[in-house]
């Protein structure tokens, strides 16, 4: 990608004509931006400021990930953008978006971001990132009416909530948080990805309105018992590692199931494997450290529970 646009950074190999010393002896370096470039790389720039970047007037894509950044600014000029990330930097506020209606695609991941506002203009928006930032609610997205995906992992979220209005979302990820509950997911009705791991959920609930989804991670709760998936027909992964579920049960109605991870629960019966038999496309199963690994003839017994597998734990069946 081509580099385009003024940045204050501190490498040191451009030409000497173009740097000046600070009175620390660092290099400041001058980069010389294309005016017709529509894509910008400044990632690994150790930037600190976003600026001078107004001679970029076809830019669609700005990239500015592993930086010093603290702040969203300078950028209000630039509404032909697209894609903007700011992965990994020092920002504490959404801020100065305003006129990048155009955005389809804003990460803010790995910052200090405590609220989630600022975001009211970009109704194009398709994916928000926001994941290992300070967040404590879900809150004021309910413009983003075109959002097909949000990702809020390792936050401090304890609620699922103020989602009503994100009526084309078709992912959601909400994993490494603290959530208690499975709610305020009915309107969510074209979702085909739930991603909740590393939750504090005990129980299974509340997602018979998700009738179109395709991916259910929920591993690592304290969940004891497969239950209420009768509805979500249209599953084609179902992940329930790292549970405390003894029996197989509740998944009759998942004929479409393809992969069920579930290594790591508390199977001791041999004839819990029965409750997968309603699943006839099913080609990958997870079941290590379950107790029935023990035994010595642990991965023939589930294939002939089970002849439609290709895979059984991560070897492929010979």
């Amino acid at each position: 990608m081509e580099e385009i646009g003024e940045l204050n950074g501190s490498s040191q190999n451009l030409a000497e004509e173009e740097s000046t010393v600070d009175k620390e002896n660092e290099t400041n370096e001058l980069i010389v931006l294309d005016p017709d470039a529509t894509e910008v790389d400044f990632n690994h720039g150790r930037i600190a400021k976003i600026e001078n970047l107004e001679c970029l007037t076809q830019v669609e894509g700005l990239y500015l990930r592993w930086n010093l950044i603290k702040k969203i600014e300078n950028i209000s000029m630039l509404t032909t953008l697209r894609e903007l990330e700011l992965y990994d930097n020092q920002i504490t506020e959404i801020e100065n978006l305003e006129s990048l209606v155009n955005l389809e695609l804003l990460d803010l991941s790995f910052n200090r971001i405590r609220i989630i506002q600022g975001l009211d203009n970009l109704v194009n928006l398709k994916k928000l990132f926001l994941v290992s930032n300070r967040i404590e609610k879900i809150e004021n997205l309910s413009k983003l009416k075109e959002l097909q995906m949000l990702e809020l992992g390792d936050n401090r979220i304890r609620v699922i909530e103020n989602l009503d209005e994100l009526i084309n979302l078709e992912s959601l990820f909400l994993g490494k948080n603290k959530i208690t509950k499975l709610g305020n997911l009915q309107s969510l009705t074209k979702l085909k990805l739930l991603s909740i791991q590393s939750n504090r959920i005990v129980t299974i609930v509340n997602l018979e309105k998700l009738t179109n989804l395709e991916e259910l991670y929920i591993s690592h709760n304290g969940i004891q018992a497969i239950e209420n998936l009768e509805s979500n027909t249209k599953l084609q992964t179902l992940d329930l590692a790292g549970n405390r579920i003894k029996c197989i049960q509740g998944l009759s109605s998942l004929c479409n199931l393809e992969e069920f991870w579930f290594n790591d629960n508390l199977v001791e019966d041999w004839a819990q494997l029965d409750g997968l038999h309603g699943s006839t496309k099913l080609l990958t199963v997870y079941f290590e450290r379950n107790p029935i690994q023990k035994d010595v003839n642990y991965r023939r017994k589930i294939k002939m529970a089970l002849p439609s597998l290709t895979q059984i734990d991560a070897a492929l069946c010979r």
